[in-house]
């Protein structure tokens, strides 16, 4: 079974048990996730509801749901982990060692080869990850090398990579390649099941743009076509030789404008997997599709986060947005609006994940009107008495923004609106380019099942996944502090230490815990979703 291994902004309003069971409405079935066993069609294609992803299709240069799907299917990495137990396992990597935390040597299993039919080698590795650490290929994740030996030297703060290549990464031989970290990293492991640290063939490095449109990956499917706008088609890869071999022909991963009407074409089996039910078909999924409806927790948190490079938040008291924070009614908007399919965040780490501790947050996730406006007040108040929260239409955002509004709205007099975009590309190239208003709405899950990639990987200084221009040298500390732990436990309760200090400086404000709300056509069966709430789309099986 194929677990979660593409951690990124998630596009769609849905989320975080650990149980990788898809549960049907009323299901009294096994664990085959409520669906009911019939004669399968092993070259069915699976049609798989999507949109466009943001950038080209380069594992380090994606981190939204769109692409990742796609990049996931396309490539495998090194590791993977068992949802539920976040026991690693192992995928091309035959193994990976260390004795101090800082030096891994990594082997790879043998026979491995990119759709091309060129071989998966220790080269394939080092030369892609050097690649997408070099300043000069501007890649959105190439920070998730800074880990790495000599990441300063391909990707410094200014000017023009001094080399080009990190002195961390050694090619032994064709199996065989060695990790030199620049400090002890106790659970650097886990990162590796993330896309961006993905192989790539050397063909790519002579035409990196023409592979972005047509990628040459190492993993279960591999790619066929890319109609932009529209669809992406991936096939069955015959020579694969890893733990997630199709149970299908392939899937299409087709476009759609928004959550309604890919729904409406859910329930006339026009699309066979959708990744959320609209808000305003919650309060009836389940009667709609039965044992088809899908209602299961993953690790992922919203929340709303202050463009702090805007002349409204920089340099804001803090105290104004824990003001806002406890003006938002969580229980009320997650009950009704959202129909008991999420619950109130208490703090920015998702559920379901090493590390994980309730409450993290303290008072600031809980509804006061009247110490919201007390807290606003002595902060100085919210410059210009107005804030927006920018979303993504296409997303099924919209009526849980006007809510949130209108609970500040009534507990503070401060005016507040929704920032519509078209669509989650649009959303996201206007965070990248530092043009949000006021705020954005932020969901991310997990890229591997440790709170730190909750911290470090979106409020560190600089990192890939901070777009707010959040910076602030007590909590960079504290991470460099849980980063050099001896054990991956001893870190994570370092980290705990980091989140609970997040409430002096409000890097975002949490709103709730994430659910699966999703469903199936009557065309397929043994549909699960991962940690990360994906649907496991090798796992799927279309029906004669």
């Amino acid at each position: 079974m194929r677990g979660a291994k593409s951690a990124k902004w998630v596009a769609i309003a849905a989320v975080v048990a650990l149980s990788v069971t898809a549960c049907g409405g009323g299901s009294d079935k096994g664990d085959d996730g409520g669906n009911d066993k019939g004669a399968v069609n092993p070259k069915g294609i699976v049609t798989f509801e999507s949109g466009e992803p943001q950038n080209p299709l380069q594992p380090a240069n994606t981190m939204e749901s769109y692409g990742s799907d796609v990049i996931t299917s396309i490539f495998d990495t090194l590791v993977d982990y068992e949802p539920g137990s976040g026991k690693i396992t192992y995928t091309n990597a035959e193994s990976i060692t260390t004795k101090d935390s800082k030096v891994w040597t990594v082997k790879l299993k043998s026979g491995w080869k990119f759709h091309n039919g060129e071989a998966v080698t220790s080269k394939s590795y080092v030369d892609a990850w050097n690649w997408a650490a070099n300043i000069a290929n501007n890649q959105t994740n190439a920070s998730w090398f800074s880990d790495i030996e000599g990441y300063a030297d391909v990707h410094p703060e200014k000017g023009k990579a001094k080399k080009d290549a990190m002195s961390g990464l050694k090619v032994v031989d064709d199996s065989t390649f060695t990790i030199t970290l620049s400090a002890p990293l106790a659970y650097f492991e886990y990162k590796l099941a993330y896309n961006v640290f993905a192989p790539l063939p050397s063909g790519f490095f002579k035409d990196p743009k023409g592979y972005g449109e047509k990628p040459v990956g190492n993993g279960p499917y591999e790619f066929v076509k890319w109609d932009h706008k529209k669809s992406i088609e991936v096939k069955t890869y015959a020579g694969y030789k890893g733990p997630n071999k199709p149970k299908n022909g392939g899937v299409l991963f087709k476009n759609y404008t928004g959550p309604d009407a890919s729904y409406a074409d859910l329930l006339s089996d026009k699309v066979d997997v959708i990744r959320q039910v609209p808000a305003t078909s919650l309060a009836n999924y389940k009667s709609d599709l039965g044992d088809r409806a899908v209602d299961q927790d993953y690790s992922a948190v919203q929340s709303i986060v202050p463009a702090f490079y805007t002349k409204q938040w920089k340099n804001i008291d803090n105290r104004v947005l824990q003001g806002l924070s406890m003006a938002i009614d969580r229980k009320t908007i997650t009950d009704t609006v959202l129909q008991k399919t999420r619950t109130p965040a208490t703090g920015w780490v998702a559920q379901g994940v090493l590390g994980f501790k309730a409450g993290a947050a303290g008072d600031v996730t809980t509804y006061n009107p009247a110490e919201a406006k007390k807290l606003i007040k002595a902060g100085g108040g919210v410059p210009g008495n107005k804030i927006s929260i920018q979303f993504n239409a296409d997303g099924g955002h919209g009526e849980w923004v006007e809510a949130v509004c209108g609970s500040i709205r009534k507990a503070t007099g401060v005016e507040c609106t929704g920032d519509s975009k078209a669509d989650f590309q649009t959303d996201l190239k206007a965070r990248d380019a530092h043009e949000v208003k006021s705020m954005y709405r932020g969901g991310w899950v997990l890229d591997y099942p440790f709170n730190g990639n909750f911290l470090r990987d979106l409020y560190g200084t600089g990192v890939a996944g901070n777009t707010s221009g959040y910076s602030n040298k007590a909590f960079d500390k504290l991470v460099k502090e849980a980063d050099a732990a001896p054990t991956i436990e001893k870190s994570a309760e370092l980290y705990q230490q980091a989140e609970k200090s997040l409430v002096d400086d409000m890097p975002s404000i949490p709103l709730w815990y994430y659910k699966v709300n999703s469903g199936y056509s009557n065309n397929v069966q043994n549909v699960k979703f991962n940690q990360a709430g994906d649907p496991i789309l090798n796992e799927i099986e279309v029906k004669k």
